[in-house]
Protein backbone atom coordinates (compact mmCIF):
# COMPACT_ATOMS: atom_id res chain seq x y z
CA UNK A 1 0.00 0.00 0.00
CA UNK A 2 2.46 2.53 1.24
CA UNK A 3 4.86 1.90 -1.84
CA UNK A 4 2.28 3.74 -4.12
CA UNK A 5 2.34 6.90 -2.30
CA UNK A 6 4.39 9.88 -2.75
CA UNK A 7 4.41 13.17 -1.43
CA UNK A 8 4.00 16.55 -3.77
CA UNK A 9 5.84 18.67 -0.62
CA UNK A 10 8.12 16.37 1.20
CA UNK A 11 9.87 19.55 2.34
CA UNK A 12 7.56 19.98 5.46
CA UNK A 13 8.70 16.93 6.51
CA UNK A 14 11.41 19.08 7.97
CA UNK A 15 9.17 20.76 10.31
CA UNK A 16 9.00 17.09 12.05
CA UNK A 17 12.29 18.53 13.91
CA UNK A 18 10.00 20.78 15.91
CA UNK A 19 8.57 17.53 17.79
CA UNK A 20 11.73 16.61 19.76
CA UNK A 21 12.50 20.10 20.99
CA UNK A 22 8.31 20.22 22.02
CA UNK A 23 9.07 16.99 24.24
CA UNK A 24 12.28 18.49 25.58
CA UNK A 25 10.25 22.26 26.29
CA UNK A 26 7.11 19.98 27.97
CA UNK A 27 9.57 18.39 29.88
CA UNK A 28 11.29 21.14 31.56
CA UNK A 29 8.17 23.27 31.24
CA UNK A 30 6.38 20.42 33.55
CA UNK A 31 8.94 20.58 36.07
CA UNK A 32 7.84 23.92 37.10
CA UNK A 33 4.16 23.34 36.58
CA UNK A 34 3.02 23.14 40.74
CA UNK A 35 4.17 25.56 42.73
CA UNK A 36 6.21 23.51 46.14
CA UNK A 37 4.47 23.40 49.16
CA UNK A 38 5.92 22.74 52.85
CA UNK A 39 3.76 21.17 55.33
CA UNK A 40 4.41 19.36 58.32
CA UNK A 41 2.98 15.88 57.70
CA UNK A 42 1.05 14.33 54.28
CA UNK A 43 -0.62 11.62 56.06
CA UNK A 44 -4.25 13.54 55.07
CA UNK A 45 -3.13 13.00 51.25
CA UNK A 46 -2.69 9.65 51.06
CA UNK A 47 -5.99 8.01 50.87
CA UNK A 48 -7.46 10.58 48.36
CA UNK A 49 -5.19 10.14 45.99
CA UNK A 50 -6.15 10.44 42.25
CA UNK A 51 -4.84 8.75 38.84
CA UNK A 52 -5.48 11.94 36.85
CA UNK A 53 -2.64 14.52 37.28
CA UNK A 54 -0.77 10.87 35.98
CA UNK A 55 -2.89 10.59 32.64
CA UNK A 56 -2.15 14.54 32.13
CA UNK A 57 0.64 14.04 29.78
CA UNK A 58 -1.87 11.86 27.20
CA UNK A 59 -2.92 15.60 26.21
CA UNK A 60 0.48 16.84 25.19
CA UNK A 61 1.22 13.44 23.17
CA UNK A 62 -2.15 13.90 21.37
CA UNK A 63 -0.99 17.54 20.74
CA UNK A 64 2.51 16.25 19.32
CA UNK A 65 -0.04 13.48 17.35
CA UNK A 66 -1.79 16.27 16.08
CA UNK A 67 1.32 17.90 14.53
CA UNK A 68 2.96 14.88 13.14
CA UNK A 69 -0.54 14.37 11.51
CA UNK A 70 -1.03 17.81 10.28
CA UNK A 71 2.84 18.42 8.67
CA UNK A 72 2.00 15.27 7.05
CA UNK A 73 -1.02 16.54 6.10
CA UNK A 74 0.71 19.58 4.26
CA UNK A 75 3.66 17.03 2.80
CA UNK A 76 0.69 16.08 0.39
CA UNK A 77 0.73 12.41 0.22
CA UNK A 78 -0.74 11.36 -2.87
CA UNK A 79 -1.28 8.21 -5.57
CA UNK A 80 -0.24 8.38 -8.89
CA UNK A 81 -1.81 6.86 -11.27
CA UNK A 82 -0.39 7.35 -15.44
CA UNK A 83 -2.00 6.24 -18.35
CA UNK A 84 -0.55 6.51 -22.03
CA UNK A 85 -2.01 6.59 -25.26
CA UNK A 86 0.86 6.20 -28.13
CA UNK A 87 0.29 6.96 -31.98
CA UNK A 88 2.75 5.93 -34.56
CA UNK A 89 3.01 9.25 -36.56
CA UNK A 90 5.61 8.02 -39.11
CA UNK A 91 4.92 4.20 -40.44
CA UNK A 92 7.54 1.70 -42.01
CA UNK A 93 6.59 -0.92 -44.40
CA UNK A 94 9.13 -3.61 -44.74
CA UNK A 95 9.83 -6.48 -46.97
CA UNK A 96 11.96 -9.58 -45.92
CA UNK A 97 13.83 -11.06 -49.11
CA UNK A 98 14.87 -14.18 -48.02
CA UNK A 99 16.87 -17.14 -49.97
CA UNK A 100 15.28 -20.30 -49.37
CA UNK A 101 17.60 -22.54 -51.61
CA UNK A 102 19.30 -25.83 -50.72
CA UNK A 103 22.39 -24.62 -49.69
CA UNK A 104 20.49 -22.33 -46.85
CA UNK A 105 20.39 -25.91 -45.22
CA UNK A 106 24.92 -25.60 -44.96
CA UNK A 107 25.55 -25.85 -41.43
CA UNK A 108 27.79 -23.03 -40.67
CA UNK A 109 25.59 -21.65 -38.68
CA UNK A 110 24.09 -23.47 -35.88
CA UNK A 111 21.92 -25.82 -36.16
CA UNK A 112 21.93 -24.81 -39.63
CA UNK A 113 21.53 -21.70 -41.69
CA UNK A 114 17.83 -21.74 -42.65
CA UNK A 115 16.80 -22.51 -38.94
CA UNK A 116 19.59 -19.54 -37.47
CA UNK A 117 17.57 -17.22 -39.98
CA UNK A 118 14.16 -18.21 -39.13
CA UNK A 119 14.53 -17.92 -35.21
CA UNK A 120 16.54 -13.79 -36.08
CA UNK A 121 13.70 -12.94 -38.21
CA UNK A 122 11.08 -13.70 -35.56
CA UNK A 123 12.70 -11.96 -33.01
CA UNK A 124 12.98 -9.06 -35.48
CA UNK A 125 9.33 -8.94 -36.98
CA UNK A 126 8.62 -9.10 -32.74
CA UNK A 127 10.30 -6.25 -32.10
CA UNK A 128 8.84 -4.16 -35.04
CA UNK A 129 5.12 -3.67 -33.52
CA UNK A 130 4.28 -0.48 -35.21
CA UNK A 131 5.03 -1.41 -38.61
CA UNK A 132 3.80 -3.38 -41.49
CA UNK A 133 5.78 -6.51 -42.94
CA UNK A 134 5.91 -8.85 -45.61
CA UNK A 135 7.91 -11.90 -47.25
CA UNK A 136 9.36 -12.51 -49.76
CA UNK A 137 10.71 -15.95 -50.55
CA UNK A 138 13.20 -17.16 -53.40
CA UNK A 139 15.51 -19.43 -55.20
CA UNK A 140 15.66 -20.29 -58.87
CA UNK A 141 12.43 -18.14 -58.79
CA UNK A 142 10.32 -16.15 -56.08
CA UNK A 143 7.06 -15.60 -54.74
CA UNK A 144 5.43 -13.75 -52.18
CA UNK A 145 4.18 -15.58 -49.25
CA UNK A 146 2.44 -12.96 -47.38
CA UNK A 147 2.10 -9.23 -48.33
CA UNK A 148 2.94 -6.81 -45.85
CA UNK A 149 0.20 -6.72 -43.52
CA UNK A 150 0.33 -5.28 -39.53
CA UNK A 151 -0.85 -9.13 -38.33
CA UNK A 152 2.61 -10.04 -36.77
CA UNK A 153 1.15 -13.77 -36.04
CA UNK A 154 0.01 -14.12 -39.70
CA UNK A 155 3.46 -12.96 -40.66
CA UNK A 156 5.35 -15.54 -38.00
CA UNK A 157 2.89 -18.21 -38.39
CA UNK A 158 3.77 -18.40 -42.67
CA UNK A 159 7.27 -17.65 -41.53
CA UNK A 160 7.43 -20.67 -39.47
CA UNK A 161 5.96 -22.95 -42.52
CA UNK A 162 8.26 -21.61 -45.34
CA UNK A 163 11.01 -24.28 -46.43
CA UNK A 164 13.59 -24.85 -48.61
CA UNK A 165 11.41 -27.67 -50.53
CA UNK A 166 9.26 -25.09 -51.69
CA UNK A 167 10.76 -23.41 -54.80
CA UNK A 168 13.00 -24.91 -57.25
CA UNK A 169 16.65 -24.69 -56.55
CA UNK A 170 19.13 -21.63 -57.29
CA UNK A 171 20.05 -18.17 -56.18
CA UNK A 172 17.54 -16.08 -58.39
CA UNK A 173 18.86 -12.89 -56.56
CA UNK A 174 17.55 -10.23 -58.67
CA UNK A 175 13.65 -11.59 -59.33
CA UNK A 176 13.88 -11.60 -55.84
CA UNK A 177 14.90 -7.89 -55.46
CA UNK A 178 12.30 -7.32 -58.09
CA UNK A 179 9.18 -9.28 -56.23
CA UNK A 180 10.33 -7.21 -53.30
CA UNK A 181 10.18 -4.34 -54.92
CA UNK A 182 6.61 -4.82 -56.25
CA UNK A 183 4.88 -5.44 -52.86
CA UNK A 184 6.11 -1.99 -52.23
CA UNK A 185 6.09 -0.19 -54.85
CA UNK A 186 2.18 1.01 -54.04
CA UNK A 187 2.85 1.14 -50.67
CA UNK A 188 1.57 4.71 -48.97
CA UNK A 189 4.47 4.66 -46.16
CA UNK A 190 6.49 7.43 -45.59
CA UNK A 191 9.45 5.05 -45.23
CA UNK A 192 9.72 1.82 -47.56
CA UNK A 193 12.20 -0.78 -46.93
CA UNK A 194 13.54 -4.12 -48.21
CA UNK A 195 15.85 -6.74 -46.10
CA UNK A 196 17.60 -9.14 -48.61
CA UNK A 197 19.56 -11.92 -47.91
CA UNK A 198 21.34 -14.30 -49.15
CA UNK A 199 24.38 -17.32 -49.15
CA UNK A 200 25.48 -17.50 -52.57
CA UNK A 201 25.52 -15.95 -55.84
CA UNK A 202 22.94 -14.69 -58.69
CA UNK A 203 23.14 -17.94 -60.75
CA UNK A 204 19.29 -17.82 -62.49
CA UNK A 205 16.16 -15.84 -62.83
CA UNK A 206 14.80 -13.96 -65.89
CA UNK A 207 15.40 -10.33 -63.86
CA UNK A 208 18.95 -9.12 -63.51
CA UNK A 209 19.72 -8.40 -59.85
CA UNK A 210 21.26 -4.37 -61.34
CA UNK A 211 17.92 -3.81 -63.19
CA UNK A 212 15.98 -4.35 -59.72
CA UNK A 213 17.53 -2.22 -58.16
CA UNK A 214 17.12 0.70 -60.67
CA UNK A 215 13.87 -0.40 -59.22
CA UNK A 216 14.15 0.00 -56.14
CA UNK A 217 15.51 3.28 -56.74
CA UNK A 218 12.85 4.55 -58.64
CA UNK A 219 10.54 3.69 -56.06
CA UNK A 220 12.79 5.32 -53.21
CA UNK A 221 12.99 1.60 -51.44
CA UNK A 222 15.83 1.39 -49.05
CA UNK A 223 17.77 -1.94 -49.62
CA UNK A 224 19.68 -3.67 -46.76
CA UNK A 225 21.84 -6.80 -48.07
CA UNK A 226 23.37 -9.21 -45.99
CA UNK A 227 25.60 -12.30 -47.21
CA UNK A 228 24.91 -15.16 -44.80
CA UNK A 229 28.12 -17.72 -44.37
CA UNK A 230 30.87 -18.36 -42.71
CA UNK A 231 34.68 -17.29 -44.30
CA UNK A 232 35.95 -20.59 -46.07
CA UNK A 233 34.58 -23.98 -46.41
CA UNK A 234 31.06 -25.00 -44.61
CA UNK A 235 29.76 -28.08 -44.37
CA UNK A 236 26.85 -27.86 -47.32
CA UNK A 237 24.23 -30.01 -49.15
CA UNK A 238 26.30 -31.75 -52.32
CA UNK A 239 23.70 -34.53 -53.49
CA UNK A 240 20.80 -36.47 -52.56
CA UNK A 241 20.95 -39.98 -50.99
CA UNK A 242 19.06 -43.10 -52.28
CA UNK A 243 15.72 -41.98 -49.61
CA UNK A 244 15.93 -38.76 -50.68
CA UNK A 245 17.88 -36.80 -47.86
CA UNK A 246 20.82 -34.72 -48.42
CA UNK A 247 24.57 -36.05 -48.93
CA UNK A 248 26.55 -32.92 -47.16
CA UNK A 249 30.10 -32.25 -48.51
CA UNK A 250 32.81 -29.34 -47.55
CA UNK A 251 31.95 -26.54 -49.93
CA UNK A 252 33.44 -22.89 -50.68
CA UNK A 253 31.57 -20.11 -49.51
CA UNK A 254 30.79 -18.09 -51.98
CA UNK A 255 29.15 -14.71 -51.99
CA UNK A 256 28.92 -12.03 -54.73
CA UNK A 257 29.57 -9.29 -52.03
CA UNK A 258 30.31 -6.78 -54.62
CA UNK A 259 26.78 -7.07 -55.91
CA UNK A 260 25.28 -6.99 -52.46
CA UNK A 261 27.38 -3.73 -51.64
CA UNK A 262 26.45 -2.07 -55.09
CA UNK A 263 22.38 -2.73 -54.24
CA UNK A 264 22.36 -1.46 -50.55
CA UNK A 265 24.79 2.02 -51.80
CA UNK A 266 22.57 2.78 -55.03
CA UNK A 267 19.37 2.60 -52.77
CA UNK A 268 20.94 4.13 -49.69
CA UNK A 269 20.71 0.74 -47.54
CA UNK A 270 23.46 -1.30 -45.87
CA UNK A 271 25.31 -3.97 -46.66
CA UNK A 272 26.80 -6.72 -43.68
CA UNK A 273 28.15 -9.83 -43.82
CA UNK A 274 27.01 -12.89 -41.30
CA UNK A 275 29.16 -14.72 -40.51
CA UNK A 276 27.92 -16.90 -37.45
CA UNK A 277 24.45 -17.08 -35.20
CA UNK A 278 25.95 -14.23 -33.16
CA UNK A 279 26.44 -11.87 -35.67
CA UNK A 280 23.58 -12.44 -37.94
CA UNK A 281 21.49 -11.38 -34.55
CA UNK A 282 23.18 -8.25 -34.10
CA UNK A 283 22.97 -7.58 -37.98
CA UNK A 284 19.33 -7.56 -37.25
CA UNK A 285 19.76 -5.31 -34.06
CA UNK A 286 21.44 -2.36 -35.99
CA UNK A 287 18.89 -2.56 -38.88
CA UNK A 288 16.10 -2.49 -35.90
CA UNK A 289 18.06 0.57 -34.90
CA UNK A 290 18.65 2.45 -38.27
CA UNK A 291 14.93 1.80 -39.27
CA UNK A 292 13.08 3.69 -36.06
CA UNK A 293 9.81 4.07 -35.87
CA UNK A 294 8.57 7.70 -35.03
CA UNK A 295 5.61 7.24 -32.48
CA UNK A 296 4.04 9.89 -30.41
CA UNK A 297 3.27 9.26 -26.46
CA UNK A 298 0.15 10.69 -24.57
CA UNK A 299 0.77 10.45 -21.06
CA UNK A 300 -2.09 11.18 -18.33
CA UNK A 301 -1.59 11.73 -14.83
CA UNK A 302 -4.43 11.48 -12.41
CA UNK A 303 -3.64 12.16 -8.64
CA UNK A 304 -5.43 11.25 -5.90
CA UNK A 305 -4.69 13.33 -2.70
CA UNK A 306 -4.08 11.18 0.54
CA UNK A 307 -3.95 14.37 2.63
CA UNK A 308 -7.61 15.02 3.87
CA UNK A 309 -7.59 12.07 6.35
CA UNK A 310 -4.65 13.18 8.39
CA UNK A 311 -6.32 16.93 8.40
CA UNK A 312 -9.61 15.27 9.73
CA UNK A 313 -7.30 13.39 12.55
CA UNK A 314 -5.22 16.55 13.21
CA UNK A 315 -8.50 18.23 13.77
CA UNK A 316 -9.93 15.82 15.49
CA UNK A 317 -6.93 15.15 17.83
CA UNK A 318 -6.59 19.00 18.35
CA UNK A 319 -10.36 19.19 19.60
CA UNK A 320 -10.04 15.84 21.67
CA UNK A 321 -7.27 17.70 23.20
CA UNK A 322 -9.23 21.00 24.21
CA UNK A 323 -12.08 18.90 25.50
CA UNK A 324 -10.02 16.99 28.05
CA UNK A 325 -8.24 20.19 28.64
CA UNK A 326 -11.50 21.97 29.66
CA UNK A 327 -13.48 19.35 31.31
CA UNK A 328 -11.41 16.20 32.71
CA UNK A 329 -7.88 17.86 33.29
CA UNK A 330 -9.72 21.70 34.11
CA UNK A 331 -8.47 21.19 38.37
CA UNK A 332 -4.76 20.62 37.28
CA UNK A 333 -4.36 23.43 34.22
Amino acid sequence: MLENIQFANPQFFWLLLLLPLAIVWYVLKRKKETAPLKISTIKGFKAGGSVLPRLKPILFVMRLLAMAALITAMARPQTLDISSRTKTTRGIDIVMALDFSSSMLAKDLKPNRLIALKEVVAEFIKNRPNDRIGLVAYAGESYTPIPVTSDKALVLNTLKQLDFETLRDGTAIGMGLATAVNRLKDSKAESKVIILLTDGVNNTGVIEPLTATELAKEYHIKTYTIGLGTNGMAMTPVAYNPDGSFRYGMQKVEIDEKLLKDIAQETGGKYFRATNNRKLEEIYEEINQLETTEIEEFKYYNYDEKFRPLALLAGALLFIELMLRYTVFRSFV
